[in-house]
């Protein structure tokens, strides 16, 4: 049963669910229904109920002390900015959801090609040797890869020389110091940059071919390589 409550001297009434919400104290803003819904929580329902106080405040304020026009307009604007909020935050999410969409799309496009991404094997089979790289955080005055066996033995070392900060794709038969071709298998490369003397950041890149894209447990796109680890499309350094 809904009881109501008589303010000012015109015999206005107001609910009193309504000066239940205007003082905190409505057990419904707290209270969830059967179907799962909080009822008077929304942007809209305290916006409709927060209009309602605004009038009967009108209907019956002190006309020797009229209501404050300055705080009414702050309280305006207050209510508004919650709403607003609210909008966004739907909006937003909606956003969040259509760039997820399209970043798998992109991803999908991948699939078959030959991309660049951080890590430290090379295959070599029939004397070639899989596509690789460096990602340099810096220009170098002077960078190398040292090739390594399975067995850990530095078997060649490759200067690049001078490099720009960036993407360096290195192509590399797969000889020795010697020159001698080295055999099928997997090989180890590690890079290191230097500028003025002082050791800069290098990081290596392994080719591998894009073979399916999966959701990551953050939300986004991950490709799955032909060597067995899943990327991300920002860890893709460069598409061959």
């Amino acid at each position: 049963m809904t009881t109501s409550t008589t303010i000012g001297n015109n015999g206005t009434t107001v609910s009193q669910t309504l000066l239940d919400t205007m003082n905190g104290t409505s057990s419904a803003s707290s209270s969830t229904s059967s179907s799962g819904s909080t009822s008077g929580t929304s942007a809209t329902d305290l916006q409709n109920t927060f209009l309602q106080l605004l009038v009967a405040q009108l209907k019956n304020q002190d006309p020797t002390n009229p209501m404050d026009s300055s705080q009414m307009t702050s309280q305006l604007a207050q209510i508004n900015t919650v709403s607003g909020i609210s909008q966004l935050n739907t909006t937003l999410s909606s956003l969040a959801t259509q760039m997820s969409a399209g970043q798998q799309s992109q991803a999908a496009l991948l699939i078959g090609s030959t991309v660049l991404a951080p890590g430290s094997s090379v295959a070599v089979a029939s004397g070639k040797a899989a596509a690789f790289g460096v990602q340099l955080a810096n220009a170098v005055g002077d960078l190398q890869v040292v090739v390594k066996n399975s067995a850990g033995t530095i078997v060649n070392t490759i200067d690049l020389g001078q490099q720009a900060a960036g993407t360096v794709p290195v192509g590399w038969t797969p000889t020795d110091t010697a020159g001698n071709t080295l055999p099928d298998g997997n090989y180890t490369i590690s890079a290191v940059g230097t500028i003025n003397g002082q050791q800069a950041t290098a990081t290596t890149l392994t080719g591998a071919t894009v073979q399916s894209v999966v959701m990551q447990s953050n939300g986004t796109p991950g490709l799955v390589l032909s060597n067995g680890s899943t990327v991300g499309l920002t860890g893709v350094a460069a598409i061959l």
